[in-house]
Formats: structure tokens, sequence, C-alpha cells
């Protein structure tokens, strides 16, 4: 996976101003350009007077101008960008994470905030983030939690050789900031109330299945990532986006794949993926599934 620039959004809120940060930062690590954008919807500013328009375009401008300025403190060598998005905020992302200039085979991340200030262009994970997490092609990452020192751990979910592209962006990130990675492959199984059945084949299949998966990503990300520290666990528990979320407690990144469900109600992305976007307590990257 060539890594391309970043793409983040900004509203003025604190978790806006957190998440420009987190995406500087990486940007930096990555010697990538950061690209912010902060959103003024046209359907919204169609209904206004065109005095009131202009004010609101130019307080975005400010924005982004505002973020731009804390970027470069964070890193002082990095190039940033901004721009006003004229489209819904989760469109106005994914738009620009397509446009921004990068290599053809580079891949594009979006950074979004956990909150937003429920204004113009508000960035709250039940909307925003979601959405973009939901919609977009390309990696996103959800900056959750609150800014700790590093724990030097990344972690990243695995259920089975889908989740290699998600596993390769955790080892890209593990690399860049000389951290450990850590493979977590969680599974449960239903017990049906009532049955005489005995489960004990059927839980030592799984188990055997599991431990195959993961030992065969294992493998993979060795290859790739030689110098890589990487650990590696096999458990069972009664939620496998518990075990994630947990494990977020001690970590600098957790890492999962972007599990849609062919048919859903509501939502689509899966359940594990859902739950550690809301309940981690660290940063949060959605990564495509192969």
């Amino acid at each position: 996976m060539s890594e391309g620039p970043v793409v983040v959004g900004t509203d003025g809120s604190a978790g806006a101003a957190r998440a420009v940060l987190w995406a500087a930062q990486e940007a930096a690590l990555r010697h990538q350009p950061l690209h912010i954008v902060c959103a003024v919807d046209l359907d919204l500013a169609q209904r206004l007077s065109a005095e009131t328009t202009r004010r609101v375009r130019e307080a975005a401008q400010s924005l982004a101008a505002e973020a731009a300025a804390a970027a470069s403190d964070r890193a002082p060598d990095l190039t940033v960008t901004t721009e006003v998005g004229r489209e819904p905020v989760a469109d106005s992302l994914i738009w620009a994470a397509s446009a921004v200039p990068h290599a053809g085979d580079a891949t594009v991340t979006i950074v979004v905030g956990s909150r937003g200030t429920g204004g113009f262009s508000a960035l709250l994970l039940g909307s925003v983030g979601l959405t973009v997490a939901e919609q977009a092609t390309c990696p996103v990452a959800v900056v959750r939690g609150t800014e700790r020192p590093s724990s030097g751990v990344i972690v990243v979910g695995v259920r089975d050789e889908g989740d290699l592209e998600a596993v390769r962006f955790a080892g890209e990130t593990a690399r860049r900031r000389k951290a450990t990675l850590r493979l977590l492959s969680a599974w449960t199984y239903i017990q049906y109330v009532g049955s005489m059945v005995p489960m004990a084949d059927a839980v030592r299949g799984a188990v055997e299945a599991k431990a195959a998966a993961s030992t065969r990503v294992l493998g993979s990300v060795k290859a790739e990532f030689p110098d890589l520290k990487v650990t590696e666990e096999v458990v069972r528990v009664p939620s496998p986006a518990g075990a994630l979320v947990a494990a977020s407690l001690d970590a600098d990144l957790v890492v999962v794949g972007a599990r849609r469900p062919a048919h859903h109600v509501g939502r689509s992305l899966g359940r594990v993926t859902h739950a550690v976007l809301q309940h981690a307590h660290c940063p949060v990257a959605v990564v495509p599934r192969g």
C-alpha cells in the first residue's frame, strides 16, 4: 500500500482541532501534504441572503486558516492546503480525497473528529463521521479519546484474509511510528439454549479456523514488514467489539476492516466496526476490505 496525502475536516470544534493535529502528524510521518476542508453546504447557503452567505464562507475560510496554522505549528515542514467545501460535509471530504493531487497508486486517508460543533459543518460521529466511514473507498481515521502519551502499540482486528489491507495499513502506521503491531483475532460462538448437541467439535473447529486465518495473515505481514515487531492473539470472548475496545485503552490506533453487510437496515458497516467507532478510547482507522 503506497500511502498518499491526508485530508482532514474542520469546523472549529475541539474535536476537529484534535483531528487536525493528529492528521498533521500523520501527514508529516508520511512525508505527504495535508489538505484541510471546511464545508459550507450550498443547499443551506442558497436559503440565506447574499450577505449572510458571504459571511458564512468567510467564517469557513477563517476556520480553515486557523486549522492550517495549528497544523504548521505541529509540523513546521508540512505542506498544508485548504479549501471551503461547497457540498455537505461528508460529500466534501470524500470529493476532496478523490481530487487532492497524489500518485496514481497512492492511498489518500480521510481524518475526522469524533464530535463537532453541531453547526453548519458539524463533524458528529453519529452523522458525518459515520457517513464518511460508511461511504469512502479509502481509509478513514476517526480521532477519538483524549490526547495522551504514546503507548507504542498499533492494534488491528483480524477475522480472515479479507482484512489483509487493514493489516497492511496498520503495519505501515506501526513502521512509521516505530511501534509494535498487535494482531487481535477475537471470536465468539452462539450456544443454542436447550440444545443437547455437544459443542466441543464445533468450538474446536472454530478455534482452528481462526488460528489458521490469523497465522496466514501474520505470515504475510512479517514477510512485508520484516523489521516490524508483531504480536498475535487469538481469543474467544463474549464480544469481539468489546475486545477491540478494551485493547484501545493501551493503543495509539485501532485499525478495523470496513465490513459492509450485503443486507442491512439503517447502517452499512458491520456491527463490530460500528461499535468500535462508537466506543474506542483511541483513534480508529477503518480500511476497506479486500
